[in-house]
């Protein structure tokens, strides 16, 4: 006999204004009490009142936001079996509220965990004082990075990473620089995105890295100040400052950073080569150091106004100086197969590299009537703009040889513009439903020009002028809706692109076509205890213009990076099923097949001789399978833990350099980060990652992992706040890896400044009221987070 389906208790109750009108649509979000994570939103109805299910015998609380009023936050309650039902909750305006008046249980948790989505919450992690925004991305959970600081999620390459909606046209160590000269200080949290809605670019097969910035939501003039200093084998320091003035109808804002800092990078390579023409068998062995120093400036500058109660506009302009300087030195020596002595040289690199970048945005919002519920179109207009200027300088001195010293020089000029514009539009429908539809258009045009002297003398052989061009049009639409115990999602996505490449004015490939990208999910709950989530997406990763340019980064006198001219996009279809139990304990199953998968490969150069080029190239297929386990945990009141472990086999195959690859490995990657309440007001967090050996195309890399230790303490009325951490406590971080070939091996390792001791000190000033909670007008940002902006 069928057992009858169970059906959850609820919380209910009515929402009102002070004076007692009934107030419709207002947000009404159920939290759990221990941590404030949200279990489930809702809006109340036209009568004010919200109905909320959830599991009895737990302890919850209600949050309750609408346009106008301040914050609500409600004493914390056990769910009955029978249901609650809550005494009616009265809103107050904003303007006669003050932060003193609204009580918060618990601080946001550092990690929270929804189908398809991770948020890292890394404002209040005192492991992100000091930090770069690429070393908050690299220790996010199921993020990695490898030696050419790609990032992979769960195991897989081809990411979209956007800044506050906006896309990072950037990859390797051009995404690295990026963020790098990025301080963590500006980062209010990072989602992880494997499977996103058709309101995000196609693009990233592996899924969505959104990067938030924070922002100040305090009424009148108000701000902050902070400073931390870091030391490894060298220092680093940031400062900034930010400044905020916010008033009924309009609101300033801006912020400025500076950073300062020194690292360094000790690789190793060992390289052995079977004999080809004239050049017998041989090994290779090189040894070099890289001191890197890092200077960036960063401010934002602009304004929201409210041109009406229901219409918004935002303006902004951000700009990002960095200069590197780099001096490499290295030691090479060439033996034969017997061991003997055949050859070698010592090399000094010494490179110059200004990225001057900035961007600009324009945005709009209307909702159609006065409530969160209604109707609300949406419109940016964005343009960005980066600079990377590199100069070159590469003397060689051979051991063997009686010929002097040889000198390669560059200089290289690259210009990147980005123009976007795009609408969104969403509507309400009967029965919890809701349309969203928009279109976009991008454009991309990058020009790229480099000269190389040798020994003074202009050599064409690889100088030259690299132009790209891209035109995507987009439109998508999406339908997502509510049953009983049931949600939905339903979009699909269509893109038209243009590429067209150019070397030294002539036509190298052009590119036209549409591809559509389907997406869905589905999420039910199957009783008390278990709910399941189902998600599949089509997803294409076009190679940059990064990685079609062939033009030459020298790292040494025997290696370069370049690009690949001849690269075409990988597409991608992507299914998980995912379980959780209890509304915390998570388990997803994942599996995607990529076709024409780009990775990076290094092999001996076409130019002959005992070069090595790194590149990227187009394999056949790569098959992904995953198995994701998510536990938060609450060891004792003072205690929580999250645990997080990616456990997914690779499979690559395809062909290069004469070597058939069918190559697969199981691989896991493994995250607990714990946060602890201390004795007088202090806090504490101790995080450690570990990445088990994988395969990706070619290279096996082997086994690595970090331990992160950090405290805080805040004082002077929470004004002010210290912040201590230690990265990498037991230097568990270099990377070693081994790339095979029929006709040629590189073993690399690679050691960074990454053990590191820092301090920092923040401190807030000016008004402490705060602004209704709505949608604010600044890129509309929640809307540029949700649609992917640029």
């Amino acid at each position: 006999m069928a057992l009858p389906a169970q059906s959850l208790p609820a919380v209910s109750g009515t929402v009102q204004a002070s004076a007692g009108a009934l107030i419709a649509y207002a947000t009404v979000t159920l939290h759990r009490a221990a941590d404030s994570v949200v279990v489930k939103t809702e809006f109340s109805d036209e009568q004010g009142a919200f109905r909320l299910e959830a599991l009895a015998g737990r302890r919850y609380l209600v949050s309750v936001s609408q346009v106008g009023y301040a914050r609500h936050w409600g004493e914390a309650f056990e769910l009955i079996r029978s249901g609650v039902v809550l005494p009616p909750i009265r809103l107050v305006t904003s303007q006669a509220t003050a932060l003193k008046e609204v009580t918060v249980t618990a601080r946001k948790p550092l990690y929270e965990h929804q189908a398809g989505r991770t948020v890292v919450n890394v404002a209040d992690s005192p492991l992100s004082a000091g930090a770069t925004t690429l070393d908050v991305l690299g220790r996010a959970p199921g993020v990695t990075l490898d030696a050419s600081n790609n990032p992979s999620l769960r195991g897989r390459q081809g990411l979209l990473v956007v800044v506050d909606g906006k896309r990072v046209p950037l990859t390797g160590e051009d995404l690295a620089s990026y963020l790098r000269a990025l301080p963590a200080e500006q980062v209010q949290s990072v989602e992880l995105l494997t499977n996103p809605p058709a309101q995000y670019d196609a693009q990233g097969g592996a899924g969505v890295i959104a990067i938030n910035l924070k922002k100040d939501q305090r009424l009148g003039t108000n701000g902050s100040a902070n400073a931390s200093y870091g030391r490894g084998e060298y220092g680093k320091l940031t400062a900034g400052l930010s400044l905020n003035h916010r008033r009924k109808n309009i609101n300033y804002f801006g912020n400025y950073t500076y950073t300062n800092r020194r690292d360094f990078a000790r690789q190793e390579f060992d390289r052995q080569y079977a004999a080809a023409g004239a050049l017998p068998a041989a090994r290779g062995s090189i040894v070099g150091k890289r001191v890197l120093d890092l200077a960036s400036h960063s401010a934002k500058l602009g304004a929201d106004i409210n041109l009406t109660k229901a219409s918004l506009l935002g303006l902004s302009l951000t700009g990002l100086l960095s200069q590197t300087n780099t001096a490499n030195s290295s030691q090479t020596q060439f033996e034969d197969a017997g061991g003997a002595l055949i050859g070698g040289n010592s090399s000094t690199t010494r490179q110059d590299i200004r990225r001057p970048s900035g961007s600009a945005n324009v945005n709009f919002r209307h909702a159609f009537a006065d409530s969160a519920a209604a109707a609300a179109l949406s419109a940016d207009a964005d343009f960005a703009h980066y600079n990377t200027r590199r100069t070159l300088a590469l003397a060689t001195f051979s051991h063997y040889l009686a010929a002097g010293p040889s000198l390669l020089t560059g200089d290289q000029l690259s210009e990147l513009q980005i123009a976007a514009v795009k609408i969104d539009y969403t509507r309400p429908l009967p029965r919890r439903a809701r349309l969203d539809v928009g279109a976009k258009t991008t454009l991309v045009n990058s020009a790229n020009n480099v000269a190389f002297l040798n020994e003074g003398v202009y050599d064409s052989s690889i100088s030259t002028n690299f132009n790209y061009q891209e035109k995507v049009q987009a439109v998508y639409a999406s339908l997502r809706g509510a049953a009983t115990k049931t949600t939905f999602q339903a979009g699909l996505r269509a893109e038209q692109a243009t590429i067209r490449t150019e070397t030294d004015g002539e036509l190298l490939r052009e590119q036209n076509y549409l591809q559509f990208f389907p997406s869905a999910s589905v999420q039910r709950t199957l009783n008390a205890q278990h709910t399941l989530a189902l998600t599949a997406s089509r997803r294409i990763d076009r190679p940059n213009y990064g990685q079609l340019n062939p033009l030459r980064s020298y790292f040494d006198a025997t290696s370069y990076r370049s690009g690949n001219p001849d690269l075409v996009a990988q597409t991608s279809y992507n299914v998980e099923l995912m379980h959780t139990f209890r509304q915390k304990f998570s388990t997803t199953l994942s599996y995607a097949q990529t076709d024409k998968p780009i990775v990076t490969v290094v092999q001996p150069a076409p130019d002959g001789g005992r070069l090595v080029v790194n590149r990227d190239v187009n394999l056949t297929t790569h098959n992904y399978y995953a198995l994701t386990l998510t536990a938060p945990l609450e060891p004792a009141k003072w205690w929580t833990l999250y645990a997080n472990g990616v456990f997914y086999y690779s499979r690559f195959r395809g062909y290069l350099a004469g070597t058939a690859l069918d190559r697969q490995q199981p691989a896991c990657i493994l995250t607990a980060s714990n946060t602890f309440s201390l004795p007088r007001s202090w806090s504490g967090e101790l995080s450690g990652t570990f990445q088990s050996g994988e395969i990706w195309g070619f290279e096996r890399a082997r086994a690595r992992g970090q331990l992160l230790l950090g405290v805080q303490r805040s004082f002077w009325a929470k004004q002010a706040t210290l912040r201590l951490n230690v990265a990498d406590v037991l230097y568990t971080a270099p990377i070693r890896s081994t790339s095979v070939y029929d006709g040629f091996t590189e073993s690399f390792r690679l050691r960074q400044d990454t053990r590191v001791a820092t301090v920092a000190f923040t401190y807030r000033f000016g008004s402490s009221k705060v602004a209704a909670a709505r949608k604010r007008a600044a890129g509309a940002d929640d809307e540029l987070r949700r649609a992917g902006g640029l």
